[in-house]
């Protein structure tokens, strides 16, 4: 549901005539239209969607397939390889900004470092595309964007400025500069909602499921010591605690395929095969192949399925059928 008034509070705030009256389209849909032709340039900041998306063959395909594609990022990754224009961005230490935690705690971020070479600040970088554009952005640092634009436009924000949290962060709603934020969010059986908003659904089961060909559910997550595509935990020693991808089985099944721990499989679907080593562990069921995305070379991703939930266009990384060979 669009809220005209907020339309018009950002259209008047943005100096602009009017802003769309209806959702734009999801990246998977994004992407698949650089094929087709539907979508003629493709902007990417800061994401490494050769690895992150489900069937990295059809990621590949779509990113090569662009007319024009624009990355931005402080590192090269396997997406800046299709990229027609890379622009060098700044890190976390190299401008001054804020941090939100997952506490809704807004902290400062100082600067400790000039960016190397052509690298910018990434609201630096964005101004100056919209000047090229016509647009005159008044803010000209990271202070000036948080004190006059976000916590101007954002209610929960409007307390928040950058000379309260020269200390410490304060936690939103903080909505006016003698509120002391929100330490709890829902306190005393008081919720935002009242007692919550339910939605029914209807279960459905996967796109893909095992058969007598790929016998196993791969379902995927995150580890520990590995961050996204290690595009940063990569270059920062982190390989020494996790150097590479395995393939976590149970014993049952490594019993049954005579799989013996840090053996090297393949791990195989219906879109590709990656040779990982095998993982064998209690913490997974029979019948089940759990894997991450941290390594290009065994992500799981060349295995997954790119089918999507018609509402939110997540990707079902959760499950799809493989099977598991030993070398």
């Amino acid at each position: 549901m669009i809220d005209p008034a907020a339309r018009e509070k950002f259209s008047k705030a943005w100096n602009v005539k009017a802003l769309p009256d209806k959702n734009g389209i999801m990246m998977p849909q994004m992407m698949e239209g650089l094929v087709d032709k539907k979508i003629r340039a493709f902007y990417v900041f800061g994401e490494n969607l050769a690895n992150t998306e489900p069937d990295i063959h059809k990621v590949e395909h779509e990113l090569a397939s662009a007319e024009f594609l624009v990355c931005q990022d402080i590192f090269p990754t396997e997406t800046t390889r299709f990229a027609h224009v890379v622009f060098p961005a700044a890190a976390w230490s190299e401008d001054d900004g804020t941090f939100t935690s997952s506490e809704r705690r807004v902290s400062r971020v100082r600067k400790v470092k000039t960016p190397p070479g052509e690298a910018k600040p990434n609201w630096w970088i964005f101004k100056e595309l919209a000047k090229r554009m016509g647009h005159t952005w008044a803010s000209t640092s990271g202070q000036e964007i948080w004190d006059n634009e976000v916590s101007v436009l954002a209610p929960a924000l409007g307390g928040i400025k950058y000379s309260r949290i020269e200390e410490d962060g304060l936690q939103w709603p903080c909505p006016t500069p003698e509120h002391q934020g929100t330490q709890f969010l829902h306190r005393d059986g008081i919720f935002t909602h009242g007692k919550g908003i339910f939605s029914p659904v209807d279960w459905k089961p996967p796109a893909e499921v095992p058969d007598k060909e790929y016998p196993f559910v791969l379902s995927t997550g995150r580890r520990l010591y590995q961050y996204h595509t290690r595009t940063q935990t990569g270059r920062s020693g982190m390989d020494f605690l996790l150097p590479e991808e395995t393939a976590d089985i149970s014993q049952t099944d490594a019993q049954r395929l005579g799989i013996q721990p840090d053996e090297y499989v393949k791990v195989r679907s219906r879109r590709g095969e990656v040779k990982v080593k095998a993982k064998v562990t209690p913490e997974v069921p029979p019948g089940m192949v759990w894997m991450a995305f941290h390594f290009r070379e065994g992500c799981a991703n060349w295995l997954t399925n790119a089918v999507y939930d018609p509402n939110t266009m997540t990707a079902e990384y959760k499950a799809c059928a493989v099977t598991v060979e030993k070398i």
